[in-house]
């Protein structure tokens, strides 16, 4: 039986796989067709054969250019991957932490809850500045606002989540001699971690969303600067492909946090 479950799901998962492969595959072909239609011109939408080109020349050290302006894709990536790591590491610490509190103390949710969808409803461009006048234009702007874009969606998720923990494994618990550090280690959190980890899958994209916001300051050597610079000189294609890159890799992320979370969670879906 547990081998022919495991058949089952190994089959699922291949099956999910082919499926996103071919709508990857349409959208190229969609995309290829509308340049062959010639609908604009190629400086607006470039194929996907000069975006290609783009990247090899991008990812290519000794090009005279350094890759793209003095950094290769694979660099550039890797840094924003940093700030977005940073920035979303500290935001779902700051998160856990804020929405263990709110779903454990109704007092302490009233007040804050408020604030905290007050944060969720601003885009990043909106606080940017003020950071900037806070902490300079260094490192740490980036990440506090990579930061304060990814806990409010943590914070919600997490509180949501303790709140609807059955309160019989809560007094289960007690019963059997937990103290109160115990049942929040012991229960709360374990019965949590799927509602948990759907909000760090969603802080994480808005974080990495936001990575291009966060480099317009001083963030040149990152994905987002190689955008934001190409944009300044027309280089469509190079735009196309630093989307196309943040896209991929931020479905890379995704799709190993929604493994875990079925890994933490084999259960959901299966009632």
């Amino acid at each position: 039986m547990a081998l022919k479950e495991s058949g089952s799901a190994a089959l699922s998962a291949t099956h999910s796989v082919l499926v996103r492969v071919a709508a990857v595959l349409a959208l190229i072909a969609i995309w290829q067709l509308l340049v062959l239609a010639r609908l604009w011109p190629p400086a607006v939408l470039p194929g996907p054969g000069q975006v290609w080109d783009q990247l090899l020349a991008a990812s290519d050290s000794g090009n005279g250019q350094g890759g793209y302006a003095g950094s290769t894709v694979l660099e550039r990536l890797g840094v924003s991957l940093r700030r977005v790591g940073y920035g979303t590491a500290y935001g779902v610490l700051v998160g856990v932490g804020l929405g263990l509190v709110m779903g454990l103390v109704p007092v302490v949710r009233a007040v804050v809850e408020p604030f905290v969808t007050f944060l969720r409803a601003l885009p990043p461009l909106a606080y940017l500045s003020l950071l900037v006048i806070w902490f300079g234009i260094d490192e740490e702007p980036k990440v506090y606002l990579l930061l304060v874009a990814a806990f409010p969606p943590v914070a919600v998720a997490t509180a949501t989540a303790v709140t609807g923990v059955n309160r019989q494994y809560l007094e289960a618990a007690h019963a059997l001699g937990a103290n109160r550090l115990g049942v929040i280690t012991t229960v709360v959190l374990p019965a949590s971690a799927p509602e948990i980890l759907t909000g760090i899958r969603l802080a994480v994209g808005i974080a990495y969303s936001s990575v291009v916001a966060a480099e317009t300051v001083n963030g040149a050597d990152g994905i987002g600067g190689m955008v934001l610079n190409a944009q300044r000189y027309n280089q469509t294609a190079v735009v196309l492909l630093g989307l196309v890159v943040i896209g991929v890799t931020g479905l890379l992320i995704d799709t190993a946090l929604l493994a875990l979370q079925r890994a933490v969670s084999p259960w959901r879906g299966r009632a």
